[in-house]
């Protein structure tokens, strides 16, 4: 094999490989290889792209098809980083074309001189780590063969054609085109008969214009896809309008953005706008013709399906408005997944291609393609005969560019084998196993859910810092460690699971190549954030990272994304988060807590919620009891909120709609009185009033009479424990079927003497709790059981007791030593532990996260209370 040295661009680096032909090699030219080969240069390092096409532009000098254009504005979609190009370089259109793009990216690889570095017509067909060097050998299909200490692979997302599964399609006669790899010259389609397969974007995109030309023009269509008017023209004007006012701040606000477009992200959610204020954002979002002003429509299209049926329905009633032919329209309704799960289209014309006499839609899912032969496709309703077959079948997206190199690294591991049940990776840039092997816009980050060229200089940017860093230590080696790696392959799963993405099969999972694992693959936590995590993995000293050098070895295991999304979104954006500290004045704390906290939504559907009073221990105590929609009686359940005993809980009412609807129970929720205005013990009493209350008059609350179920979280949950031990120990007592313990405070001493309330990064915090405890309590023994339950001389014949605690509750210790006591002392204990959770977040409903632990807490209460056999069969009800 030929060596292909290129020593007159070395520069001898600390930190270089000895012997190595360059620093680093690229892998392609497109906007990422470009980018990337600018920087490194600048800093010093020398590099080499090695590029497969004859010129640069990536995927845009492969991908030629007519119509192809790029769906983000012009506007936006071009380098940031030098203001002088931008200012020198003016977009025609809107949505520019393929040719116009292709010209911008010859335009800079000239302006900056970066062909001198690139290698053209130089397909990577190998890349092998060599452990006792440190470095990387990447082989050419021209036999040539190059080394370096780092590879960055910058060769696309989207630009690994999907496999074609067409058996016969070498037999047939006539032409056949690929949409991923369109012929130089231009193709005429005049008088002729043309089949194309396929309605993704590329195929929406070409099918009106190949009808212009076309005399019959069949589109076989297996899944409709949603599609919106581009409406192109020229570049948006508001847009222009504000580059040119102040170019940096709006580049910034991209940067920091959800979508790498700048936007202000809606506040209302669907359901809290009238159908008249629902139906002119959405008229104005079609009328718009971009993706953000589809983002800015509802709050909640991507995490709640009813406010995603209003857009897919709004969607579906304009197709049927346009396509005249009832039949077609229908067909052309995507029915089976949520708007947005799949990358949404723009088109010029698309639906009205099929007012045409000469253009049919072929439905794949009712009569598929079985082969072809030498005239054309051949469905199991018999033979089409055609002149030209065009394939727009799509990618084999984020991950086919990297598989289809034989990459091996540390012991001849390579990336299919390790990648074979999904990607994983840390960031989305690096492997574990793979040392100093880089991937721009790869697997777990934001690349396709976002605009791809802020996406591309953020990686680019951060390999360029990475990079320095490592030479000024003399770093050999870096690579993420297995334990970060798979909290970020948790992460991003985590954060896909609360959106609606998952529920459609889509190449965002792989879904559209055959055999390939269905994987969640982008990273939909939005371009900000993402960026503010990486750029935190490098001011925290590579954390995740494994570093060998010449000072030795440096690992960090620790994961960098530990809470859940919409958790972490709370302690962000909330103005002291989960880490509050209650000081100072009572009247101040309550309305700082509950405005922090906010509005939230009101939970669950139900059949009723009924207002009334109970009697408490010193005077009535107002309550609210949830029915489900189901035919009772019902197991009653009192529940009491937390706060402290001393805070109200705004969240109260959604998670017991939640309760009940789930669990089947009636929810009994008691506004106890709170400290310091009615000290211990009044929590306490009150609590235990209300449960008689619901045990004796549980046929008057829809209940079963005899056992009641108590519940409670935090402060709650230490009255929920109190309560269950009083009910064991008096004559006349309720009857307690279980103990519903949400992250319970159950030895306020331990607390007090600092041996729990851990002072991590979420709170509360211990001098919070006791700030609460003394307002509470006072002067009175916190070893008290009826202030510290956990305190009691016995735990023997309490009832059966589910306990949830949450991982990054600084209080987690307190329900996990209470469960062990309750174990101990004989009492069937239920476990349930909230991943990536806080103190206060699971019975807020509107973190869906928290979802799949509040069913489990309803699951458990339902066999314990065995309310499945004690309720009539299940009858939808309506108010």
């Amino acid at each position: 094999m030929a060596t292909q040295r290129v020593q007159d661009t070395h520069i001898e680096t600390p930190g270089a490989a000895p012997g190595a032909d360059v620093d680093v090699i690229v892998v392609g030219a497109g906007f990422a290889g470009l980018y990337m080969l600018y920087r490194l240069r600048e800093q010093g390092f020398s590099t080499i792209v090695l590029e497969a096409g004859e010129d640069v532009g990536g995927t845009w000098f492969w991908n030629r098809y007519p119509g192809l254009r790029c769906d983000i504005p012009t506007t936006d979609y071009c380098y940031t980083w030098d203001a002088a190009l931008e200012e020198e370089w003016t977009w025609s259109e809107k949505f520019a074309t393929q040719p116009e793009i292709l010209r911008y990216l010859q335009h800079v690889a000239d302006r900056y001189d970066l062909r001198p570095g690139i290698r053209f017509s130089t397909r990577v067909t190998k890349a092998e780590w060599d452990e006792a060097s440190a470095s990387w050998t990447v082989d050419a299909a021209t036999g040539e063969s190059w080394t370096a200490r780092h590879v960055v692979m910058a060769s696309g997302a989207l630009s690994v054609p999907k496999p074609v599964d067409i058996d016969g399609l070498q037999d047939f006669a006539g032409e056949v085109y690929s949409t991923c790899s369109w012929p130089e010259e231009p193709v005429d389609f005049a008088e002729k008969r043309v089949a194309v397969v396929g309605t993704g974007s590329s195929g929406i995109q070409l099918i009106p214009l190949v009808a212009d030309q076309a005399a019959q023009l069949t589109v076989f269509q297996r899944t409709p896809a949603f599609s919106l008017p581009a409406r192109n023209g020229a570049p948006p004007a508001h847009r222009v309008q504000r580059l040119a006012e102040d170019r940096q701040t709006y580049r910034e606000e991209a940067r920091w953005s959800s979508g790498g477009v700048p936007l202000d992200p809606p506040k209302e959610r669907a359901e809290d706008l009238s159908e008249v204020e629902r139906v002119a954002r959405l008229e104005e979002a079609w009328a718009a013709g971009e993706i953000a002003a589809v983002n800015s429509v509802f709050a909640d299209h991507l995490t709640n399906k009813a406010s995603n049926d209003f857009f897919a329905d709004f969607i579906r009633s304009k197709i049927r408005s346009i396509v005249k032919d009832p039949a077609t329209a229908e067909k052309l309704c995507p029915t089976d997944y949520p708007f947005m799960a799949k990358r949404p289209c723009f088109d010029t014309g698309y639906y009205e291609t099929f007012n045409k006499p000469h253009v049919q839609l072929h439905d794949l899912r009712s009569s598929p393609i079985v082969g072809a032969d030498e005239k054309g496709l051949v469905t199991v309703d018999g033979l089409l005969e055609v002149d030209a077959i065009v394939l727009a079948t799509g990618y084999d997206a984020l991950t086919g560019a990297l598989m289809a190199i034989d990459i091996a690294g540390r012991d001849g591991l390579t990336l299919r084998q390790k990648w074979a049940d999904g990607p994983a990776t840390y960031l989305g840039l690096m492997s574990s196993g793979f040392p100093n092997l880089y991937m721009i816009t790869g697997p777990g980050s934001p690349s396709v859910l976002s605009n791809m060229v802020v996406a591309i200089e953020q990686h680019v940017d951060w390999v360029a810092r990475c990079l320095v860093e490592l030479r000024r230590r003399d770093v050999s080696s870096i690579e993420p460690t297995p334990a970060a790696e798979q909290g970020w392959v948790q992460h991003v799963l985590d954060c896909a699971e609360i959106t609606l993405f998952p529920a459609a099969n889509s190449w965002y999972l792989g879904a559209n190549v055959p055999g390939k694992p269905r994987v969640f693959m982008p990273y939909v936590g939005g371009v900000g954030v993402y960026r503010q995590t990486c750029d935190s993995v490098l001011d925290r000293d590579f954390l995740g990272f494994e570093l060998t050098g010449a000072a030795g070895t440096q690992r960090s295991d620790e994961v960098v994304n530990h809470l859940q999304p919409d958790v972490a979104d709370l302690v962000r954006t909330s103005r002291d988060g989960c880490a509050t500290t209650l000081t100072g004045d009572l009247r101040e704390a309550r309305k700082a807590i509950h405005e922090a906290r906010g509005t939230r939504p009101g939970g669950r559907e139900i059949f009723e919620v009924v207002e009334g009073v109970v009697p408490g221990a010193d005077g009535e105590l107002p309550f609210r009891l949830y029915r489900p929609d189901q035919e009772g009686p019902h197991p009653v359940v009192v529940y009491l909120p937390g706060g402290g005993w001393v805070l109200d809980d705004p969240w109260s009412e959604g998670f017991c709609r939640d309760l009940a609807a789930r669990a089947g129970v009636a929810v009994l929720e008691v506004a106890y009185r709170r400290a310091p205005e009615a000290p211990f013990p009044a929590a306490v009493l009150d609590a235990y009033a209300a449960t008689r209350f619901a045990s004796e008059r549980a046929v008057e609350l829809g209940g079963i009479p005899g056992q009641v179920a108590i519940a409670g979280w935090g402060a709650g949950a230490n009255l929920a424990a109190v309560v269950a031990q009083m009910a064991r120990d008096a004559a006349d007592a309720p009857d307690i079927g279980v103990q519903v313990l949400i992250n319970p405070i159950t030895d306020v001493t331990a607390i007090a003497e600092g041996s729990q309330a851990q002072e991590g990064e979420y709170g509360p915090r211990a001098e919070s709790v006791n700030w609460l405890v003394h307002h509470y309590a006072g002067t009175q023994d916190l070893r008290d059981p009826r202030i510290s339950p956990a305190r009691s001389t016995s735990l023997v014949g309490l009832a059966p007791a589910v306990v949830v605690t949450s991982e990054f509750d600084s209080l987690r210790s307190q329900g996990e030593d209470y469960a062990d006591a309750l174990e101990e002392a004989g009492v069937p204990v239920h476990r349930i532990a909230a991943r990536g959770h806080v103190h206060a977040s699971l019975p807020m409903v509107a973190l869906l996260s928290g979802d799949p632990v509040r069913a489990q807490i309803a699951t458990t209460v339902r066999e314990v209370l065995n309310v499945d056999s004690r309720l009539q069969p299940v009858v939808t009800r309506s108010a």
